[in-house]
């Protein structure tokens, strides 16, 4: 019973992390359309604001990234077998390379946003 509890738990905040990317991803797409019709009346404004845009995508993405790993862990050590442990190695090192490179470009586009 109490596997069971962990298990929705780690359901639960797996939901919040997809929710989290899904929100992003909606919110960038709005503002990617405003940016597009003010690139209508004025271009040199929207670049810099597309650059912060492009960082905010970033910084949801690793938000939702890091619940989906806390999932995933919550999940593998309520059922620990060497396979799920494998799996777990695993997506711990891809989403570490891909939290890197979108912390990359958060920290490039502040700078650049920033000159």
């Amino acid at each position: 019973m109490k596997l069971d509890v962990f298990n929705s738990v780690a359901v639960a905040i797996s939901v919040a992390g997809s929710g989290i990317i899904v929100y992003g991803t909606l919110l960038t797409f709005f503002r990617f359309i405003v940016a597009e019709i003010r690139h209508f009346r004025d271009a040199t404004a929207v670049v810099v604001w597309q650059e912060r845009n492009r960082a905010r995508m970033s910084a949801y993405l690793l938000l939702g990234l890091d619940f989906m790993l806390a999932a995933d862990i919550i999940h593998t050590i309520h059922n620990p077998s060497l396979n799920e442990l494998y799996v777990l190695g695993l997506i711990v090192a891809i989403r570490s390379v891909i939290s890197f490179f979108l912390m990359k470009e958060i920290k490039e586009s502040i700078s650049t946003g920033k000159s």
